[in-house]
């Protein structure tokens, strides 16, 4: 059944019925639509009143689109009803003039009727498929809040660039336990700070997998539950840090429901662009950096490059986590100074992110705990784990890269505290990061897990996994994440 979840966008509120991906404006257009395709075949004394009753409904809600903006997957339901205008009028204002009515015979009004009830059925399609997304709500007592900082480290030169005065500038982005949110307060758009940062990251993220850019337009439409800038919440607890680096050519929003969930529950989560490696990343003076990391083709000098790119994000974590820090201790302004606490921090990523992480987490000893979202492990494989690990993957197939599985058991089985590596059923790479809420529901590409599922079950055992790891919560946490898949459990220095 479709349900209705209420949005507050630009200011307006407006719904979104989840089971078509469609707001209400679009919603009345297509049902106008079909009823001026459907016109032609009710009985003569009904026709008229439907006819004039479709047109004027399709017509007052194709103006309210006009004004809040068309989506592409609207326009085959508007070319289907402006086929189908002439046709359903023609016979009423001839009537009207005096002169006999035409109708078309059946056998010609078939083909046209198919042709336009094809036409406008293509909208909702796409609307489903390429949906504006609509984030799941976070189940923690806590209300979400969120901020941007720019931090610049003065010790590292930017090796992306020729220039030596260059250091190396990460934008993160923060998710914290916040105060209730007043009534009317914006929620956060997603993507970016204003509409043209998330457009820009958008088209950046379709161009770099070779999208056009028009396919993911309703993505920069959708507001999160976080609000920007939200006073953290009262009290004086203090919240563990989870820092989480994006897949390559990703960007710091790309889980932000998983961002949201945990911070609902008392997390702080702390989310990086890594300059010329994302996709995109707008700095604070306006400049605009896209990525420069590439694919040549050789598998050789591929995997050479990722060890490199891997190390620059490793060493931006480490940094972040001095950045916080900084922040918890009140030496630059924010709501959450004295409520950080660094001394319970883990560090997660995705693809790429995830073997940052892994490095990250070999290098320093401040981070407690290590999350993997299916990440291949570039890098060096010394020194060893010293922190409780946990490697979500999609099941192994003939596609798999060969190198893939014993490198992750390498790390895990050398790990000095207990690991776990859970196979999720039904998962693809893409499963483990926001795209299921926006993308195709191709297996292939997001997995079979669904819009709904695929969230939960990443939010689910992660979380069952920093509560245990981070705050020491009692509990079956094996248990936990078989129920979602197949586990296996690495107990400390297994490989000896």
């Amino acid at each position: 059944m479709w349900h209705r979840v209420p949005r507050l966008e630009d200011g307006r509120v407006t719904e979104i019925i989840t089971g078509l991906y469609m707001s209400p404006p679009e919603l009345i257009a297509l049902l106008g639509a079909l009823a001026l395709v459907v016109a032609r075949w009710m009985p003569p004394a009904a026709r008229p009143r439907v006819t004039i009753a479709a047109a004027a409904v399709l017509m007052s809600a194709a103006l309210a689109l006009a004004v809040v903006g068309i989506r592409w997957q609207m326009l085959p339901v508007l070319a289907g009803a402006t086929l189908a205008l002439p046709f359903a009028v023609a016979p009423l204002l001839r009537r009207r003039t005096g002169h006999p009515a035409w109708r078309a015979r059946w056998w010609l009004a078939v083909p046209g009727t198919v042709a336009c009830a094809v036409l406008i059925a293509t909208g909702p399609l796409a609307a489903w498929a390429f949906p504006v997304p609509v984030f799941p709500e976070p189940s923690g007592r806590f209300a979400v809040g969120t901020r941007v900082e720019q931090w610049t480290d003065p010790l590292r030169p930017e090796s992306f660039t020729a220039d030596p005065q260059d250091r190396r500038t990460v934008v993160v982005q923060l998710w914290y336990p916040a105060q209730q949110h007043p009534a009317g307060a914006r929620p956060a758009r997603y993507l970016g700070r204003t509409e043209h940062e998330a457009r820009t990251v958008a088209e950046a993220l379709a161009r770099s997998v070779g999208l056009p850019d028009f396919l993911v337009d309703g993505v920069p439409r959708a507001h999160t539950h976080a609000v920007f800038d939200a006073p953290a919440t009262g009290g004086r607890e203090r919240f563990p840090v989870v820092l989480f680096s994006p897949g390559s050519g990703g960007v710091r929003t790309q889980n932000t429901a998983w961002a949201e969930e945990l911070a609902s529950h008392g997390y702080v989560v702390a989310a990086l662009d890594h300059p010329y490696d994302s996709a995109v990343v707008s700095l604070a003076d306006g400049r605009t950096i896209p990525s420069r990391t590439t694919s040549t083709g050789d598998r050789d000098k591929d995997a050479e490059l990722a060890v490199g790119w891997t190390a620059v994000r490793a060493a931006d974590l480490r940094f972040v986590l001095d950045q916080l820090e900084h922040l918890d201790r009140g030496e630059s302004a924010g709501p959450l100074t004295g409520r950080l606490d660094t001394t319970r921090a883990a560090v997660t990523g995705h693809s790429m992110g995830g073997a940052a992480a892994v490095q990250a987490a070999r290098q320093d000893q401040r981070f407690d705990a290590v999350i993997d979202l299916d990440g291949y492990p570039h890098g060096p494989a010394a020194p060893s784990l010293h922190q409780p690990a946990l490697a979500l993957t999609q099941a192994v197939t003939p596609g798999t890269d060969p190198d893939y599985l014993p490198r992750l058991t390498e790390a895990l089985e050398g790990n000095s505290a207990t690991s776990y590596r859970l196979t999720v059923p039904g998962a693809a790479h893409l499963t483990f990061m926001d795209g299921p809420l926006y993308l195709p529901p191709v297996p292939s590409i997001v997995g079979s897990l669904g819009r709904t599922e695929s969230p939960h079950v990443v939010a689910a055992t992660t979380r069952a996994f920093l509560d245990a790891t981070l705050r020491q919560n009692p509990g079956d946490l094996a248990g936990v994440l078989s129920a979602h898949g197949d586990l296996s459990v690495y107990p400390p220095g297994s490989s000896r």
